[in-house]
């Protein structure tokens, strides 16, 4: 048997998929599939014990709202979830977006996260056919002080740390990251360190509004994170944060502002910085992508994306991806619709045929044929 690899490609006008053999050299574009629907966030999950490929899709809708959809053919059919995630009633909170859709531990075969807004995690233990609200988050003390970011309140993150299943880390904006260590029973803050937004409210565990957080391969103590007032790095499972900062270029006093963070499997860390807050595009129309390699302390642009061309463009939240091969592929889509992919460290970058609407999410997935 062979294997290929899969990029999904999630849009606010459907999913699209690429594939190619390992060398990664030749892309076969298909789709649109879920056309008109925005797709948030999807995972490529082969790990089911019955050896299945499926793919599973947060779906949403204007008019009718927000579900989970999966195919098990590759995306020829789709249906969607009759046991989905959902809140109680008398929680008054709204499903509104499934933002991340995550494999449990290795152990687990089985067993799904979602990510939802309004700020909630959810558990499936049957390949996402019925769904589980971890209340011990949404029922946590300090709820009532929880306030939105600009995209909504959005628990985007869900890391499951690699040895260890009872703790997980959840990032929400902008609220900030909180931390299990019994399965998801019950959740801390761990935001000491990182810059907190004004909310006019004396609650000072949370208002940090965490853009994208990513673990360190080779030590799961350690953390990354691209957050609203800067990038940051823990060391201790996130109980403390301090800032990573030297050779990010800063105009005006501007924090380092962007929204993707990704980690390769060798350590390298990758972002996109943007202009401001309030701009939101890249500086002077130049496509830059910034690594920190392993060891140093210090992070330098590696690659004009398209150096003869602006783009005046934005790179989202979930819209870089490292795939597991080796050498390792980075991959991000743009708010115009553009996918890019490198296949040296980020040093020199191929555009993949097709142009889309604007790039909610980008994954990858190792297939067996």
């Amino acid at each position: 048997m062979g294997k290929r690899i899969v990029l999904l490609i999630g849009t606010n006008k459907g999913l699209f998929q690429y594939s190619s053999d390992l060398a990664r050299k030749d892309w076969k574009l298909k789709g649109p599939f879920l056309s008109g629907w925005e797709v948030y966030s999807v995972l490529g999950d082969s790990r089911g014990e019955d050896g299945s490929n499926r793919i599973l899709a947060g779906t949403s809708h204007a008019a009718y709202g927000a579900s989970i959809r999966v195919s098990d053919d590759f995306g020829e059919t789709w249906r969607q979830i009759e046991h989905g995630p959902s809140y109680s009633q008398e929680s008054g909170f709204a499903l509104n977006r499934i933002w991340q859709l995550v494999p449990g531990a290795a152990s687990d075969l089985n067993t799904l996260y979602a990510g939802a807004e309004e700020a909630g995690i959810f558990v499936s233990y049957d390949r996402g056919e019925n769904w589980r609200e971890l209340q011990g988050l949404t029922q946590h003390p300090t709820r009532p002080n929880w306030f939105p970011g600009a995209g909504g309140m959005c628990l985007h993150t869900i890391i499951i740390h690699p040895s260890n299943k009872q703790r997980m880390w959840v990032a929400m904006s902008a609220v900030g990251v909180f931390r299990t260590d019994d399965g998801g029973e019950t959740w801390q803050a761990r935001n000491k360190g990182l810059s907190r937004v004004p909310t006019g409210q004396p609650e000072d565990e949370v208002g940090r509004c965490v853009h994208k957080m990513a673990l360190d391969p080779a030590n799961p103590d350690v953390l990354y994170m691209q957050e609203h007032g800067g990038v940051f790095k823990s060391i201790d499972g996130g109980d403390n944060w301090f800032a990573i900062e030297n050779g990010l270029t800063l105009q005006d006093g501007d924090a380092p502002f962007g929204f993707p963070i990704s980690v390769s499997p060798t350590g390298d860390l990758f972002l996109i910085p943007l202009e401001s807050d309030e701009r939101r595009s890249m500086r002077g129309g130049k496509l830059l992508v910034y690594s920190m390699r392993p060891g140093s302390d210090s992070w330098e642009p590696i690659g004009d994306v398209v150096p003869d061309e602006e783009r005046h463009v934005s790179v989202l939240r979930d819209a870089m991806t490292v795939d597991g091969l080796d050498p390792y592929g980075l991959y991000f889509g743009t708010t115009s619709g553009e996918i890019f992919c490198s296949l040296d460290r980020g040093v020199t970058w191929d555009r993949l045929p097709g142009q889309f609407s604007r790039i909610l999410t980008v994954k990858t997935w190792i297939v067996e044929e």
